[in-house]
């Protein structure tokens, strides 16, 4: 449901209009200078859904986490030449679960019943060349390509509750002591991989306001993933002046990873939930 909302909204701006990417795209003031923006969002995320390999998913129940991210963009000008725009984003959560189904991850068997921690910590660098189809101050439209380049792991471990005061790690230490939870036996799979994407941003003002509604998609769709990576809010300008502006966005955002064979990694994972974002263009 909130998948189609979202789509739903993105199409409805798409129709209508504009630009925007991990926040908002900046254009240069109808002038022949190159301009950029640097953008900081904070999001906090909820991740549902399952993972694991292809035979066996589990759901860990991951955590709710904030979530910290950038975006870096570069606009000339030159008509054939495409724009630059660099976004990294941090996907970071754990969770816990009792078995109910034997779990086979990375070549460690977990049996049923077990107690499972899975930590999911993937970061991706987003490398952007895009076009403006439409260049309004009111109104505009983005296309282009990204190149997301994952990286990262996730890893599962059999966990044990030492609240008895028993350590089951065989070598504590002063720096790292024995903590509450201890893995006694863990896989780990890497989720280093590039993938290809179609980048999609539109922005449109709304009449004797301030205020813009953005949206922005990146997406691949193939025969064995589907990843997608959807953004709609908000705008406001905070500051305007002859160096710079600074605008303040508000929105939600939703990633969605389905994965077959992701590094041996399978995935139907979502993450969503609302952001906060400052941008300054110069």
């Amino acid at each position: 449901m909130t998948q189609t909302a979202l789509v739903a909204a993105l199409a409805a701006l798409m129709a209508l209009t504009a630009p925007a990417t991990a926040q908002i795209s900046y254009s240069p003031k109808s002038n022949p200078h190159v301009g950029s923006y640097l953008g900081v969002q904070v999001w906090q995320s909820s991740a549902n859904g399952e993972f694991g390999e292809a035979a066996s998913l589990i759901d860990a129940n991951f955590s709710k986490k904030l979530q910290g991210n950038y975006v870096f963009a570069v606009q000339h000008p030159y008509p054939l030449l495409p724009n630059v725009r660099l976004a990294s984003t941090n996907l970071e959560t754990a969770g816990q679960t009792t078995l109910t189904q034997a779990f086979i991850f990375n070549n460690k068997t977990f049996a049923v019943g077990d107690v499972v921690a899975a930590r999911f910590h993937v970061s991706y660098l987003d490398y952007t060349l895009f076009y403006e189809l439409l260049d309004d101050e009111d109104l505009s439209l983005v296309l282009g390509f990204t190149a997301r380049d994952f990286n990262g792991e996730v890893s599962v471990g059999k966990s044990t509750d030492s609240s008895d005061n028993t350590c089951n790690d065989p070598n504590p230490s002063p720096d790292r002591p024995c903590d509450d939870e201890t893995s006694l036996a863990s896989g780990q799979i890497n989720t280093n991989k590039i993938k290809p994407m179609l980048y999609l941003a539109s922005q449109i003002k709304l009449p004797h306001t301030d205020i813009s509604l953005f949206a922005n998609a990146d997406i691949l769709v193939s025969a064995d993933d589907t990843l997608s990576d959807y953004q709609v809010g908000a705008s406001y300008p905070l500051l305007k002046s002859s160096v710079g502006d600074l605008h303040m966005n508000l929105g939600y955002r939703t990633v969605n990873m389905q994965f077959d064979d992701f590094n041996k990694l399978a995935t139907d994972l979502r993450f969503q939930g609302a952001f906060v974002g400052i941008v300054a263009r110069f």
